[in-house]
């Protein structure tokens, strides 16, 4: 991999680093000599990427916190400054879905309001609790640590943020709208934050990954014999590539993005990581 000499000694904070994808961008980071904070609310699986970063060689610490609860985050942001120093990157890849936030089925079907079935879910049976924690989870768990280490971040002369969004920002996808609507509202708030931050040198852009097998998803792209779900098939279909992508294939749209000497005057975008397709219209 290229060294990028200019990150050697920063400080990078992940939210959701104990996850699949972001794991990937902590031990990226790490690999070019930044010190990582590795956040979740799963503090057991943040301590597992931490010490596998240290046992090969880089610096990197684990924190319990939740993104949702500023108090916190503020904990956090105290811990890593007095552990590691104040933050240069941060990278917010804190979210997921819920199946409160889904519908059983594609698409509404009149048969579902004629003849009401308990085990189907339709536009109509969503729990505003449900599509609110959702929302919340991936809208207010980014804007939320943002608020926190975005101050000492204010006072430096080279820092930047990095937004995970979706494909879902472009295109919603079916049977996940509150998923959908909280990424679109990230990707908004990227370029909000672009102009909001120019003056004080902080550089705010996104990657938005196409599809991703992660334990996140599993359930909805393959089966419990291993075999591909339908909604597999759909995804491989609209997919120029037809596969689904690898963790390590985001490390380059990330270490550009970090890298003032290759991005130092890009702000405001969203990069896709997607095998095209964002670029298929399925004809």
């Amino acid at each position: 991999m290229t060294k990028h000499e200019s990150l050697n000694g920063k400080v990078a904070v992940i939210t959701g680093g104990g996850g699949v994808l972001c794991s990937g961008f902590a031990k990226t980071l790490a690999e070019q000599g930044v010190k990582v904070a590795v956040l979740d609310l799963n503090e057991e699986a943040a301590k597992k990427v931490a010490d596998e970063i240290n046992a090969n060689g880089g610096t990197a610490i684990a924190v319990g916190c939740n993104v949702l609860e500023p108090e916190s985050m503020k904990m956090a942001r105290d811990i890593v400054a007095e552990k590691l120093g104040t933050c240069d990157i941060l990278l917010n890849g804190a979210g997921g879905n819920n199946p409160k936030g889904t519908t059983t089925k594609e698409t509404l079907e009149k048969i579902d309001l004629v003849e009401k079935d308990e085990n189907v879910k339709t536009f109509f049976d969503l729990d505003p609790e449900g599509i609110s924690f959702v929302f919340n989870l991936n809208f207010l768990g980014t804007l939320i640590p943002t608020q926190i280490f975005a101050r000492d971040m204010a006072e430096k002369d080279d820092s930047c943020i990095v937004m995970i969004t979706s494909m879902n920002a472009f295109r919603p996808l079916t049977k996940i709208p509150a998923y959908s609507a909280a990424k679109a509202a990230v990707a908004n708030f990227t370029q909000f934050m672009a102009v909001h931050f120019a003056d004080m040198g902080i550089r705010v852009n996104a990657i938005a990954p196409g599809f991703f097998s992660t334990k996140q998803n599993k359930d909805l792209l393959w089966n419990p014999d291993g075999a591909p779900t339908a909604r597999t098939g759909k995804i491989l279909a609209a997919t120029p590539m037809g596969r689904f992508g690898k963790p390590e294939e985001l490390s380059g749209a990330l270490l550009f993005l970090c890298d003032k000497e290759y991005s130092g005057f890009v702000t405001g975008t969203t990069i896709a990581v997607d095998g095209g397709f964002n670029a298929y219209s399925g004809v």
